[in-house]
């Protein structure tokens, strides 16, 4: 199967990933480090519109591709009408450690090690924390990292938010750090805009990720190529 993109050890593929999982199953050769990975709650967030759109600038980005605008996430997508139950436990089965977050709207047995986001949300509607499940054997980790709206973090980079489920690069890159020293190689089956193989690449290590939805698989590559999320907000 051929990449969507690749380049310096971090690679895309554009995809179903159930149905690249049973390609990777059939050929026995596939086998990760650490899955590190976002994968949908089942929560309808999918379904969700968002306030502003924003595009791609295509300065410094000299793949030869044509990148439309990145708009509204339209309400028909419902990539998170349920949990993908069968995909989180195929993607466990090729990586010896994990990192999955809304891991506490799966099935994934009892953990030592949870990774507790705190987004500083100051009693809003929106939840205080997101969790992460892990199977590290280290203890419960928390990072308090403002990510509500326009208010974010003080002092960091305002990231635009153009993906429903989007992570702030600042957030993977903590999880990423706790895993142990020995992992390599990361695998992320809900690649989205592809942070956690951006947050692989800042600290050196391979990545792989899988998307189903073209245009983010576009943004991902266009953030690997510039080194940046290179966005900005229509």
């Amino acid at each position: 199967m051929t990449p969507y993109y690749e380049a310096d050890g971090i690679a895309i593929y554009h995809g179903d990933n159930r149905e690249v999982l049973g390609q990777w199953e059939g050929l026995r050769t596939q086998s990760f480090d650490l899955l590190l990975t976002d994968p949908p709650y089942g929560i309808g967030q999918g379904r969700t519109r968002c306030g502003h759109g924003a595009k791609v600038r295509k300065s410094g980005f000299d793949s030869g591709r044509t990148l439309a605008s990145v708009t509204n996430y339209g309400p028909d997508e419902g990539w998170d009408d349920k949990p993908a139950h069968e995909s989180v436990a195929r993607s466990r089965a090729i990586c010896r450690h994990s990192i999955i977050f809304g891991g506490n709207y799966y099935d994934l047995g009892p953990a030592r090690c949870w990774l507790v986001w705190d987004k500083q949300n100051d009693g809003t509607d929106f939840a205080d924390c997101e969790l992460a499940w892990t199977n590290l054997d280290r203890a419960v980790r928390r990072l308090c990292y403002r990510w509500n709206g326009m208010l974010q973090q003080p002092g960091r980079a305002k990231e635009p938010r153009i993906h429903p489920a989007q992570k702030p690069e600042a957030v993977i890159v903590w999880a990423l750090g706790l895993a142990p020293q020995s992992v390599k190689t990361v695998f992320d089956p809900f690649m989205g805009i592809g942070t956690s193989l951006v947050a692989a690449k800042r600290l050196g290590k391979h990545a792989v990720g899988i998307e189903q939805s073209e245009r983010w698989c576009e943004v991902a590559a266009t953030r690997l190529q510039q080194g940046a999320l290179m966005l900005e907000v229509c």
